[in-house]
């Protein structure tokens, strides 16, 4: 489901657990979906949207919740959005998941041929480091 403005102090504290950046969220918010045990928000993805390029931001579930297809299920919700959006590609940065990144078809880039507006954003120019992996994928066609 999308993430509310009432959710962004669980999303913030779930994206430090998980040691991903969380401190630029809120202009970005509106494009962040949640998942949620009750009140709980048990996972979050979120999306910044750059004309027609995405930038996939901060996928991450609690680790108690982890191996219950909760990462897959946001990420689908993702790319329905993107696809409203009128996105064309999506790019990430990741430190520890690009198997998992791989596995939903994105491939490693260099960060030099992600688009500038991409590169502009928060997360390349400060927020992860230089050692992060760039990847990307085309959108999927329906």
């Amino acid at each position: 489901m999308p993430a509310s403005p009432a959710d962004e102090s669980a999303v913030a504290a779930l994206l430090e657990s998980c040691g991903l950046p969380h401190r630029d969220i809120a202009p970005h918010l509106a494009h962040f979906m949640v998942a949620r045990d009750g009140s709980r928000v048990v996972g979050v993805i979120g999306l910044e949207v750059h004309g027609t390029e995405g930038l996939l931001r901060s996928l991450a579930v609690v680790p108690d919740r982890r191996s219950e297809g909760i990462a897959r299920r946001l990420y689908a919700s993702l790319i329905v959005r993107a696809r409203q959006l009128g996105l064309t590609r999506l790019y990430l940065l990741t430190t520890s998941a690009q198997g998992f990144f791989e596995m939903l078809g994105f491939r490693v880039v260099s960060r030099a041929a992600v688009p500038e507006a991409i590169r502009a954003t928060e997360e390349f120019r400060q927020l992860c480091p230089d050692s992060a992996t760039c990847m990307m994928r085309s959108m999927p066609r329906e």
